[in-house]
């Protein structure tokens, strides 16, 4: 007897790159270090007919996706990401409109909630020579950030965390993934 093998086995390690696609514009920061992703799902409860202690018939649960929450860990402050997670404003210098003077977010009572938008998620696939070969591009639609929240530590940097809520819109997929030869080049 032979069974037939699987066409490929993918083996990706390391979150290389992360980008957010607003609308026509598409930024990047490769400063994230691990992207967690869960599931949403509404469950419809199986249905079975039990006679007299025999199990005669039954119509099995159904579960349905409906998006993912994805957590994204950063190990810097990025005010360009918080502001399509959660709105508010940017505050730049007067004098040098290059240089970040603070970030505010929305007002309290406010009704900016941020952008939706789409998540790229790179991570690379190695070869048994220890090479690159590819780069797997998970893409997320429909993407709305949480408000955010930081703390502090003593002796220790900051690293956010950000969560993302993904609900794919009907007919579209909750994710898709494709494979790239290399990473989007960041530029200032």
């Amino acid at each position: 007897m032979s069974v037939r093998k699987s066409k490929a086995e993918i083996a990706t390690i390391d979150c290389e790159l992360v980008t957010i696609q607003v609308d026509n514009d598409e930024f990047g920061f490769d400063t994230a270090n691990q992207i967690e992703v869960e599931p949403q799902t509404e469950e419809e409860d199986a249905v079975k007919l039990v006679v007299k202690g025999k199990l005669r018939a039954q119509k099995k649960k159904q579960v349905t996706i409906t998006g993912h929450q994805i957590t994204l860990h950063d190990n810097v402050f990025n005010p360009d990401l918080v502001l399509v997670l959660q709105g508010g404003a940017i505050v730049y210098d007067q004098q040098d409109p290059t240089k970040i003077k603070g970030y505010n977010p929305p007002a309290a009572g406010s009704n900016d909630k941020g952008s939706v938008f789409v998540l790229n998620v790179y991570t690379a696939q190695y070869n048994a020579a220890g090479q690159i070969v590819q780069y797997e591009k998970t893409s997320y639609p429909g993407c709305t950030g949480q408000p955010v929240a930081f703390g502090s530590e003593d002796n220790a940097f900051r690293a956010p965390e950000y969560v993302i809520d993904s609900a794919p819109d009907t007919g579209e997929y909750p994710y898709q993934i494709t494979y790239v030869d290399s990473l989007p080049e960041l530029v200032g």
